[in-house]
């Protein structure tokens, strides 16, 4: 019995205390020190327990902490989707990015810079191009174009492609409203008033005029006449499918005036086929332009070559380009220009046909592309006809 008892007390006396520190097994070593001879190892006893639940806290902490981190990530990337639905909503509405009017022009000038189209050039391009191809092949053989004429007729473009914008924003501000890529037009958002238009309106004509008076007197009548189809195309729209031929016939205008104003007078052998071929290759861009507005068009009742041609439409522009190269050859031709005309015409007869060809006509953002990829078109035709009559 008494060795039952001695044995019960020795082991628990040997068991580890749950509740021992550090510091008292440094105590407990350094007695051992002092009293033995030899130190004696001591086995270093770690609570199971808490190493248990050390780990679990531990793993619990982890988890925490990745949990966290997911839905920092989900927080970061919901904000990202938000932003971006929120951008592709502004998109759909209408909202623009700033243009360098918004971050340079005073804001009492915004809108009229905006309703003369200031920030969009292309139009400017597509207006001056027939003019210089004309001014170019008015040249004397070996000699380059006129550069003050140039400078005229750029400086018109602008003022009546200007004019041009206002008259058309004046007259369909009602249509405008309702499309979604003309809802932000000075006249139709109220930025500008209609009888502020109209004011803008006069002062671009008369710049305009002071710009014609430079001229000779057969090409003051002949610029003058075209007024009537800059103020009638914006209407033709509410009664045939054919608007793009009205506005073929008013900004290809420049290709009749641009050789009057060099010598004098018209030679129909030479400006009549590329003012046709000008009306034609209007055709082709401005109904791959048409074709952004096709819905909202069929919603608001006016018409175009876009809703006429339909699915034939690649069919229907593949015509016009091929009408419009050939028109433009006869003009060389007419005017006797050197081989390098013709090369550049295959240039442009590529270029013309990878738009028709890739053009994806249900995709408004591909056919905006396309249409402004048009001021590539006219400048390898310009470059063609200045080397053509340089080295005639």
């Amino acid at each position: 019995m008494a060795f039952f008892v001695l044995s019960r007390v020795s082991r628990r006396l040997l068991k580890p205390s749950v509740l021992a520190t550090p510091s008292s097994c440094s105590v407990f070593k350094f007695q051992q020190h002092i009293y033995l001879s030899k130190p004696v190892t001591t086995p270093h006893y770690i609570n199971p327990l808490w190493n248990h639940n050390n780990q679990v806290w531990s793993k619990e902490t982890e988890l925490h902490q990745e949990r966290r981190s997911n839905r920092l990530v989900a927080g970061m990337w919901s904000s990202s989707l938000v932003l971006e639905r929120g951008r592709k909503e502004i998109s759909d509405f209408g909202v623009k990015e700033d243009s360098w009017i918004d971050l340079y022009l005073p804001e009492g000038a915004r809108g009229y810079a905006k309703l003369a189209r200031l920030d969009k050039p292309i139009g400017t391009w597509l207006l001056a191009w027939p003019c210089m191809w004309s001014i170019a092949l008015a040249a004397d053989p070996g000699s380059l174009p006129c550069f003050k004429m140039m400078g005229l007729f750029g400086c018109g473009a602008i003022l009546l492609r200007g004019a041009g914008c206002t008259i058309n924003d004046l007259l369909d501000q009602d249509i405008d409203t309702k499309v979604d890529r003309t809802r932000l037009r000075p006249i139709a958002s109220g930025l500008v008033t209609p009888f502020q238009g109209l004011q803008f309106l006069v002062l671009q004509l008369l710049l305009g005029l002071g710009i014609l008076l430079q001229l000779n007197n057969y090409s003051r009548v002949l610029g003058a006449s075209s007024l009537f189809l800059v103020f009638s195309y914006p209407l033709m729209k509410r009664f045939t499918f054919w608007p793009q031929a009205f506005l073929g016939l008013t900004i290809n205008w420049g290709a009749l005036l641009g050789w009057a104003a060099v010598k004098g007078s018209v030679e129909p052998a030479v400006v009549l086929p590329l003012y046709l071929s000008g009306v034609c290759w209007t055709l082709v861009y401005d109904t791959i332009y048409a074709h952004q507005d096709k819905e909202d068009d069929l919603k608001v009742g006016v018409k175009s070559t876009a809703l006429r041609f339909g699915d034939n439409t690649k069919l229907w522009l593949t015509g016009f380009g091929t009408s419009s190269m050939g028109l433009l050859a006869v003009s060389g031709l007419s005017a006797d220009l050197g081989w390098q005309y013709y090369a550049s015409l295959v240039a442009a007869l590529g270029q013309l046909g990878w738009q028709i060809g890739t053009a994806d006509l249900s995709s408004g953002a591909d056919c905006s592309r396309k249409f402004v990829s048009n001021k590539w078109f006219g400048a390898i035709i310009f470059s063609g006809v200045v080397l053509g009559r340089t080295f005639q």
